[in-house]
């Protein structure tokens, strides 16, 4: 007898898009958290977040850091799964611990929820998540990865995929 294979939970891991340049912004005496997306950087993110529609057929979270860039990231992916619940997190933020916050994804108990934040933040939750502490994704803005969960609990994921933000666009 064959018994199908049941995921607990899927978490997409999404990186923001291009934002303004930091050094730039941090001159003209601006506080970083509202840096934006580039007018190139929504552009790519949206095509990105087409490409994800591809792979992913439904969300049921989108969470974001609450940094303009993360919050509008998230809103690009929020146009492609209109039924996923939009949150903000404070332990996506990039200073945020993340064993905290893999604890509060895992918390949300969706089958499909999406994080988008920054690195290398998103590369420690990932390596939370799969139980690789000092895990070292190049995780490209408006790149992505897939982690799987058989149980919804840290250090037992399974990356399933990781992808450039140009090979997102392509697929779509």
């Amino acid at each position: 007898m064959r018994f199908a294979t049941f995921k607990a939970m899927e978490v997409l891991v999404f990186r923001h898009g291009l934002a303004g340049d930091k050094e730039k912004w941090r001159a003209a005496g601006r506080d970083d958290a509202q840096r934006p997306l580039t007018p190139e950087g929504r552009i790519k993110t949206r095509k990105a977040a087409d490409g994800l529609a591809e792979l992913v057929d439904r969300l049921d979270v989108i969470a974001a850091s609450p940094l303009t860039r993360a919050e509008q990231t998230a809103d690009a992916l929020a146009s492609r799964f209109k039924r996923a619940q939009r949150m903000t997190l404070d332990e996506l933020r990039p200073e945020a611990d993340p064993a905290k916050a893999a604890a509060r994804v895992l918390a949300l108990r969706a089958k499909r929820a999406a994080v988008i934040g920054h690195e290398p933040h998103l590369s420690a939750l990932i390596g939370v998540l799969l139980g690789c502490e000092d895990l070292k994704l190049d995780l490209k803005k408006a790149g992505a990865c897939l982690v799987e969960l058989e149980t919804p609990a840290a250090g037992e994921g399974k990356l399933t995929w990781l992808l450039t933000p140009k090979q997102l666009r392509a697929l779509r």
